[in-house]
C-alpha cells in the first residue's frame, strides 16, 4: 500500500528555491548525486572493517546510466540502503543528514564522508520533473522502498522489487536541461568533479576500434582514478610519479620547476600537492589553477579564501575535510581553519625554497628567472613570507651572477657607499636599452643589478625599506656622477639670465607634452653633450601607479625628464658661443613698482616685464631652431633613450646625411 505525505520542510514550496538559489551552477547536481553513492559505499565498507556486515562487500561501484533518448538519467550504489523510516528521516525531512551521527558510530572504521549537509540529494530537482529512488538497506530483514515526487512537496513511498542491496537515483530530466541528456555533456561533468573520487565511478564501456568505427566492448569504463598521488606518502614517490601527475592534471603544460607534498593531520586535516610553473613568459601567467577536493571531491578552483594571493600562481591540488563549505560548497566561508591552513601552506612553501636554497644552490639559481615573479609578489603581498624570504631570495646582476641579499652587500658595500653611509644598489631593467649607461657605471668600479620583473617598481620599495641603510637607483636616472656621491659636489654657477636662456634654448628642440627641468653641469670635456634622465623618485611611483600602486595621481602627471648639458663638452660650447654672437642680451627689465604703487600699476609693470622677457625668449627660440649643431645633439640624447620618432626621426636621419655628406664630399 502506498505512503503518502508532505516533505517535512518549513517554506510552502521549496523546489522553486532549490532551482534558482540554493545552488550557484545547475551542473553541480550530478556531484552532488555521486558524492551521497560514494558516502553510501564507504559507508558499507566501514561496517565491513567494524564487522557488523555479515555478507559479502562485492564489487564496489558507482555506476551512471544514461538513455539519451527518454532523457532519464540514473546514479546507481551497491552500498548501504535505507529502510522505509531512513527515507522517512533523511529525505522526507530536509536538511537531516545521515553523516553526522554515522561518523559517531564508526569514526575509528571510516576515514571521512563527503556529505555533511543533506540537502545534496535535493539538488536532482533542479534539472528533473521527476525523481525516484529505489533503495535496499544493508540490514537484515529490510525491505525495498520506492520513493517518487514531481517537484511538488508531497511524496508517495510504496514497497519495490528491488532484490540487490543498495541505491537507484532515478532522474526524468526537465526539457530545460535536457543538455544533461547528452552522454558528452555527463562524461565531462564526471571528469570535472568525480575524476579522483575514492570508488571505482562506471559511465558505460570502454570502446576500441573495429570495422572503421569505435565499438563497445564487455569493459566498463572507469571514469576515475581512486588513489590520486596525493593521498599516497611522499617516501614512496619519484619524480617521475610526480611529473606524470602534473601532466594528467595540465596536459598542455611545460614540465613544473619543483613542487611540495603536503601531508598534515593535526591539528587539521590536509594533503596536496603543489607544483611551482615555469613564470618566465610573465605574460600568460595562468591563475585559479588549485583544485579544492574535500576528500577527492572537487569543490572548486577558486581557492582564493584558503591560500593567500600570490600562492594562486602555483598549480595542483588541495584536499581537506576540514574546510567548511556552504551548502553549494562553492564558496568558502570564514572560519579558523582556513587561516590555519594558509599559514601552513605559506611555511611549507617557504621551507621547500630555503631548502632547494641551501642544498642545490646552483638548481635554485638556474630557476630563479621563473621563480622570480612568484617570489616578489609573495614578499610584497605576504608579511610572513617576506621575512622567511630574505634569507633565500636572489639578485641577478646584468652579467648573469647571482646573490642573496647579505651576499650582494658584502660585494658592493666598498664602491657603492655614498656620503650618507647608504649602499646604493644600481640597477638597470633593460641591458640593451639602457647599455650605454650600465658602461659608464662599469667604468666607476659600480656593479648593476638586473631588475626586469614587472613588480619591481614596488619591489626597490620594499627592499628600501626592509634592507637597513640601503638606496635603489636606476643606472640612467642621473648622471653617473651623482649616483652615487662620495662628497658634496659643487654645482656649476651660472647667472640667472644664462640659465633661463639655456633652458629656453633647449626646451624650442625638445619634444612637446612633456615637462623638462634644464640644468647646467660640469661633466667633463669627454663626456656626452647632453644627458637624458628621469628621476628615480618620479618614474619609480609613476611606475607604481601604473600597475596598480595605489598612487594614481602619479600616472596623470606628464612624463617629466631632467635634461643634463655638459658645459664643458667643446661641441656645446660652441652652441653657446653662437647663441650669445647671435641672439643680443636680454634688455633691462622695468623696476619692480613700489610697494605703494596701484593695482593698475604694478599689472601695467608686470606685463612691461613679461614683454621684454618674452621679446628676448622668442629671440633664443628661434636662434635654436635654426642652430643644426644644437638639434643634432638633442637628437642624438634623444634617440639615445629611445624618444625619437615619427618625423622628428625622420628629420634627424635627413640631417644626419648632410653632415656626412658635408663632412666628406665637401
Amino acid at each position: 500500500m502506498a505512503n503518502k505525505g508532505q516533505i517535512g520542510v518549513t517554506t510552502e514550496n521549496i523546489f522553486p528555491v532549490i532551482k534558482q538559489f540554493l545552488y550557484s551552477d545547475h551542473e553541480i547536481f550530478l556531484r552532488e548525486l555521486v558524492a551521497n553513492a560514494v558516502d553510501a559505499t564507504e559507508k558499507l565498507k566501514a561496517l565491513a572493517a567494524s564487522g557488523d556486515l555479515k555478507e559479502e562487500l562485492g564489487d564496489l561501484k558507482v555506476r551512471i546510466e544514461l538513455d539519451e533518448k527518454k532523457k532519464v538519467l540514473k546514479v546507481i550504489d551497491e552500498g548501504i540502503g535505507m529502510t522505509e523510516e531512513e527515507v522517512d528521516k533523511y529525505i522526507n525531512q530536509i536538511a537531516f543528514s545521515s553523516a553526522g551521527e554515522f561518523l559517531e558510530k564508526y569514526k575509528d572504521q571510516i576515514g571521512s564522508i563527503i556529505g555533511h549537509f543533506g540537502l545534496g540529494f535535493y539538488s536532482a530537482f533542479m534539472v528533473s520533473k521527476k525523481v525516484t529512488i529505489e533503495t535496499l538497506s544493508w540490514k537484515e530483514g529490510a525491505k525495498a522502498v520506492k520513493w517518487s515526487c514531481d517537484g511538488s512537496p508531497e511524496y508517495e513511498m510504496t514497497s519495490s522489487k528491488k532484490a540487490d542491496r543498495g541505491t537507484v537515483i532515478t532522474l526524468y530530466l526537465d526539457d530545460d536541461s535536457e543538455e544533461y541528456a547528452g552522454k558528452a555533456r555527463i562524461e565531462g561533468l564526471l571528469s570535472k568533479y568525480c575524476k579522483f573520487m575514492p570508488v571505482p565511478i562506471v559511465f558505460g564501456k570502454k570502446q576500441e576500434w573495429k570495422d572503421g568505427k569505435y565499438v563497445d566492448t564487455d569493459e566498463d569504463k572507469i571514469i576515475n582514478n581512486i588513489e590520486p598521488l596525493w593521498t599516497k606518502t611522499p617516501s614512496s614517490l619519484k619524480d617521475e610519479d610526480y611529473l606524470g601527475f602534473y601532466r594528467e592534471l595540465f596536459p598542455m603544460n611545460e614540465e613544473p620547476l619543483f613542487w611540495i607534498h603536503l601531508n598534515v593531520d593535526y591539528p587539521f586535516n590536509l594533503t596536496g600537492i603543489l607544483y611551482f610553473p615555469k613564470l618566465k613568459d610573465r605574460m600568460s601567467v595562468e591563475r585559479n589553477k588549485i583544485s579544492l577536493y574535500c576528500n577527492q571531491m572537487f569543490v572548486t578552483d577558486h581557492v582564493d579564501n584558503i591560500v593567500p594571493d600570490f600562492m594562486t600562481l602555483l598549480h595542483g591540488v588541495i584536499d581537506s575535510p576540514d574546510i567548511p563549505l556552504n551548502v553549494s560548497r562553492s564558496y568558502l566561508q570564514s572560519d579558523a581553519n582556513v587561516k590555519k591552513i594558509s599559514t601552513y601552506i605559506t611555511r611549507k612553501v617557504a621551507d621547500r625554497l630555503e631548502e632547494i636554497f641551501k642544498n642545490s644552490r646552483s638548481d635554485f639559481e638556474a630557476k630563479w628567472d621563473n621563480l622570480k615573479l612568484f617570489m616578489e609578489y609573495g614578499m610584497l603581498s605576504d608579511e610572513k613570507f617576506c621575512e622567511r624570504a630574505l634569507k633565500f631570495a636572489l639578485l641577478k646582476n646584468t652579467e648573469g651572477k647571482f646573490f642573496s641579499f647579505e651576499e650582494y652587500r658584502t660585494a658592493v658595500e666598498g664602491a657603492q657607499t655614498d656620503k650618507d653611509k647608504k649602499v646604493v644598489y644600481l640597477y638597470a631593467t633593460d641591458v640593451e636599452a639602457q647599455f650605454s649607461f650600465i658602461e659608464a657605471a662599469k667604468s666607476k668600479g659600480y656593479d648593476v643589478l638586473l631588475m626586469d620583473c614587472e613588480l619591481d617598481s614596488h619591489y626597490v620599495n620594499l627592499l628600501e625599506q626592509k634592507l637597513s641603510d640601503t638606496r635603489f637607483a636606476r643606472v640612467d636616472s642621473d648622471a653617473v656622477e651623482n649616483l652615487i656621491p662620495k662628497e658634496e659636489r659643487v654645482k656649476l654657477e651660472m647667472k640667472e639670465d644664462e640659465r633661463y636662456d639655456l633652458e629656453n634654448m633647449f626646451k624650442a628642440v625638445l619634444p612637446k607634452g612633456n615637462d623638462y627641468y634644464v640644468t647646467g653641469d660640469n661633466l667633463g670635456a669627454d663626456e656626452a653633450p647632453i644627458l637624458i634622465t628621469q628621476s628615480e623618485f618620479m618614474r619609480r611611483y609613476r611606475e607604481m601607479s601604473a600597475i596598480g600602486g595605489g598612487m594614481n595621481f602619479y600616472g596623470e602627471m606628464p612624463d617629466s625628464y631632467n635634461i643634463t648639458v655638459n658645459m664643458e663638452n667643446p661641441l656645446i660650447e660652441k652652441v653657446i658661443a653662437a647663441k650669445q654672437a647671435e641672439v643680443a642680451p636680454q634688455g633691462e627689465l622695468p623696476a619692480e613698482p613700489s610697494k605703494d604703487a596701484s593695482e593698475e600699476e604694478k599689472t601695467k609693470v608686470r606685463e612691461e616685464r613679461e614683454a621684454v622677457r618674452r621679446a628676448h625668449r622668442e629671440e633664443v627660440e628661434k636662434f635654436a631652431e635654426g642652430n643644426e649643431i644644437l638639434h643634432q645633439l638633442t637628437d642624438l640624447a634623444l634617440l639615445a633613450n629611445g624618444m625619437l620618432k615619427g618625423k622628428a626621426l625622420s628629420d634627424f636621419i635627413a640631417r644626419s646625411r648632410k653632415v656626412v655628406s658635408d663632412a666628406y664630399l665637401k
